[in-house]
């Protein structure tokens, strides 16, 4: 009865031992995640720290964009305006005033 008491408690050591060397392992795992998670966020508030003052810098730079962009808008409806005027006066300047037909030095009128 006594080998049978001594074999359950050595038994029993083992497996505590065996417990104890599995949370011992995994306590060292949580140590490691532990530190690079502390480094990841070291690392993302470094540079998410000037993130407020980049995202500003960026709105003021697209509205200077966009305040450029319709100023060169009206230019080119300017530009577009132009050219249908100077087109519309060739227009008009072809139909009100033909052009004289010059063939070998002599003049013909197109009737």
């Amino acid at each position: 009865m006594v080998i049978l008491v001594i074999l359950v408690n050595t038994l029993i050591s083992l497996i505590l031992l065996y417990v104890a060397w599995r949370v011992w392992q995994l306590k060292q795992q949580l140590a490691y995640i532990a530190d690079r998670l502390t480094a990841y966020e070291s690392c993302t508030h470094e540079t998410l720290k000037k993130a407020p003052e980049n995202i500003y810098l960026s709105q003021q730079n697209i509205y200077k964009l966009r305040q450029r962009n319709q100023a060169l808008q009206i230019q080119i409806q300017q530009v577009r305006q132009i050219i249908s005027l100077l087109l519309l006066g060739q227009q008009i300047w072809q139909r009100y005033f033909p052009k004289l037909e010059l063939t070998s030095g002599k003049r013909t009128v197109a009737k």
